[in-house]
């Protein structure tokens, strides 16, 4: 049985098309339609329920300990008010996911999860801690808004002081009271943050102010162009931006340098969970590349692909990408063939369609 977030009842009232999405129903488009979604997000702004999201905190004297141990990057350099991405992997290397970090204090860490992975990565957390922390799931209580776009300041400027709009990428600010339709709301964290590759900011609110705040943001952005978007969208724009997903790009025996984030994985790092199965893996035999679809075909996950008839990777997901105009995809393949300007066909379907390895990311926006 699939879950409701705050928003479900706003979702519905606006016309939106609820799909089973990670165990929630969510809307995957509106009325307006996926490509009028994705444009708003790309030359305006668009407002995503992102409230599926799992909210897990970590918190006393052995925090920075444990997150240092769960994550692959320098936690003990961050300050508050910062957020950090990184993979988390097993023993042997492999992702159990990716997520991002919020250090609340010097004892206390959020650490903001994939949907699909809630309970798993709360297992996983649980099982590998020690010392003198506690880990409690907050998800229940905490509903999440994303605000995207290149107006989304202007946006929130509308509902927020101004000294309480991070102005740093991947910084936060929290303990934010927002104004809205139906009175003030308080104890927000607004972090300058997102999952479309445009600026922009992630909303973190009690659940019980989720509807106001949703519905407030569309009042007021209407003028700017701000319109309600859904998963359609959402993929659409991440993979447009080049940006992985979980379950996709990443899995629990691919690992963070096979995926092209080895800038995440901080081998200078004393220790931390999978480094000693990363090292014995040596350099990576596949990697995760750009494809420019050069053919006449869009090609989907799973799908094959070749050069000169052997076959050499496949696809992870791939897509016809409003903003560029054209489709494209991330795959992996053997990595002498992961060179730029490389030639190779896809198996779409029982035919080969012609693309290239380009450079990542599609598309790069000013944050």
């Amino acid at each position: 049985m699939e879950k409701k977030t705050p928003l479900y009842d706003c979702h519905v009232a606006l016309g939106g098309k609820i799909v089973p999405f990670a165990g929630y129903l969510l809307p995957v488009q509106y009325a307006t339609g996926v490509i009028t979604e994705h444009m708003a997000v790309r030359t305006k702004a668009g407002l995503f329920d992102v409230s599926h999201m799992a909210e897990l905190v970590l918190e006393g004297p052995d925090a920075l300990k444990n997150v240092n141990m769960l994550t692959t990057v320098h936690i003990e350099e961050m300050v508050d008010g910062q957020v950090k991405y990184s993979p988390m992997c097993n023993e042997n290397g492999g992702i159990v996911d990716d997520l991002m970090v919020y250090r609340m204090g010097p004892e206390k860490y959020l650490l903001v999860v994939n949907a699909a992975n809630h309970e798993k990565d709360y297992e996983w957390i649980k099982a590998h801690i020690s010392g003198d922390v506690t880990l409690t799931d907050i998800s229940e209580g905490v509903a999440q808004i994303a605000l995207q776009g290149p107006v989304s300041e202007v946006i929130l400027k509308k509902i927020c002081n101004e000294a309480d709009i991070p102005t740093k990428y991947y910084t936060f600010i929290p303990g934010v009271t927002l104004k809205t339709n139906k009175g003030d709301i308080t104890e927000v964290i607004v972090s300058r943050t997102g999952y479309t590759g445009e600026a922009g900011y992630e909303l973190y609110c009690k659940a019980e102010d989720a509807e106001a705040l949703f519905m407030t943001l569309l009042e007021v952005g209407k003028e700017d162009g701000l319109i309600p978007c859904g998963l359609g969208a959402r993929d659409t724009l991440r993979l447009e931006a080049s940006m992985p997903l979980y379950g996709h790009e990443m899995n629990d025996e691919i690992s963070p340098k096979e995926a092209s984030l080895g800038f995440f994985v901080k081998m200078d790092k004393e220790d931390f969970i999978g480094k000693e199965a990363i090292i014995a893996r040596g350099e990576p035999k596949i990697k995760r590349v750009g494809i420019e679809i050069t053919g006449r075909g869009i090609a989907r996950e799973q799908c094959k692909i070749f050069k000169d008839g052997q076959e050499i990777g496949w696809v992870s997901s791939g897509t016809h990408c409003p903003f560029i105009g054209h489709a494209v995809a991330m795959g992996y393949v053997e990595k002498e063939y992961a060179v730029v300007d490389t030639t190779l066909e896809i198996d779409v379907r029982g035919r080969k369609v012609e693309g290239k390895v380009v450079k990542l990311p599609f598309i790069k926006k000013d944050k």
